[in-house]
């Protein structure tokens, strides 16, 4: 089959014939119908994430982002038959774990990263492996499109989690969002349709406008103010600041900027990680976190049993995540979009629907 193979650490990633994955006892092999191009990717390529055990190596296939139709079942999978059409996390948990017991299967203790480690193989492919399906497989409900399912395993599902699951958004509530990439916009429209005030904070005019078709309520242009967090407070009542604030890039810069931009007893939602330039590490204002009472919080991910709240929400029309999919783009053309990541100037989601 033909996939998408890494050579190496910034070398060119290339389109060659492998070997199609082997069926495990307790997974699933699924014939691809698209994948999201993420700036994980990119990271990955880039060497970034080896202080948290995520190291590519040669010959791995890329991809996480996946949906398609199960074409092998394992002899211990009793939930899936071949003709499903299916999705999945991209960190793939063990099911048996103290957190995916509790539904936290995202953290799991023996969780594998689809498409960064050599143990699972990704999805820039023709046909992709799951391990664990009983646990880790979700089914797509009558009708999705593959391509609007197709960020949900990384980008969407992550800002999904992180502003359903781990911070408190209410109606009425200002949500800052730093960053307005793939994730970023993610995150403007679910805060958007859980009824939140959002604030699109971002140095690409396109980016901020596509942050306004998605439910911002005000903008934020970096390159037109000198302080971000103080900008950021005059949009909110009083300017008392934000309620809940977003990092969705993983640079100290916007990290910072976020926490700064809270107001008193304000929860800061980590979703961006970092690149070598942080590697992993970034200064906060601590002391003034402790005297305003501000909350640090972050997300990795979503656990499979919290899809059907996003299926819920997309059935009624109030999340729309194909909205988001900024272009169509074929198997070949995967390798330059994701050596272009580095550019910042991708707009929403590239998904590779052609293999």
């Amino acid at each position: 089959m033909r996939a998408v193979v890494f050579q190496g650490t910034g070398e060119p990633l290339s389109v060659e014939e492998v070997d199609r994955p082997e069926c495990d006892e307790d997974g699933i092999v699924v014939e691809t119908e698209a994948c999201g191009v993420c700036r994980s990717d990119w990271h990955a390529w880039q060497g970034d994430w080896q202080w948290i055990g995520m190291m590519p190596t040669p010959g791995l296939v890329f991809g996480h982002e996946p949906a398609g139709t199960v074409v092998e079942v394992g002899e211990n999978v009793d939930r899936f038959r071949p003709g499903d059409r299916v999705t999945n996390p991209f960190n793939l948990g063990c099911g048996s774990c103290h957190h995916c017991r509790g539904g936290r299967g995202n953290i799991c203790e023996r969780s594998v990263p689809m498409g960064f480690l050599p143990i699972q193989g990704g999805a820039f492919a023709e046909y992709y492996p799951v391990r664990n399906a009983d646990h880790n497989v979700v089914k797509l409900p009558d009708g999705v499109d593959p391509v609007d399912v197709a960020g949900l395993g990384c980008r969407f599902a992550t800002a999904f989690h992180g502003l359903v699951h781990r911070v408190d958004v209410t109606p009425g509530d200002w949500v800052a969002v730093h960053g307005c990439g793939g994730v970023g916009l993610s995150a403007v429209h679910i805060a958007d349709a859980l009824g939140a005030n959002v604030i699109a904070v971002d140095l690409a005019e396109e980016k901020l406008d596509r942050a306004r078709e998605l439910g911002a309520d005000r903008v934020v242009d970096v390159t037109e103010v000198e302080d971000v967090p103080q900008a950021v407070k005059k949009h909110t009542e009083s300017s008392r600041g934000a309620d809940i604030a977003v990092d969705a890039l993983g640079i100290a810069e916007t990290c910072q900027n976020a926490m700064n931009s809270l107001g008193k007893g304000g929860q800061h939602l980590q979703i961006g990680m970092t690149t070598s330039d942080e590697g992993g590490q970034v200064s906060l204002p601590v002391d003034t976190m402790v005297t305003d009472e501000r909350e640090f919080y972050g997300s990795f991910g979503t656990p499979p049993n919290e899809y059907d709240e996003i299926f819920r929400m997309m059935e009624t029309g109030k999340l729309e995540p194909g909205r988001i999919v900024s272009e169509r783009i074929s198997l070949d053309e995967v390798p330059g979009v994701i050596e272009n990541l580095g550019d910042y100037d991708t707009v929403g989601i590239p998904v590779c629907d052609t293999f």
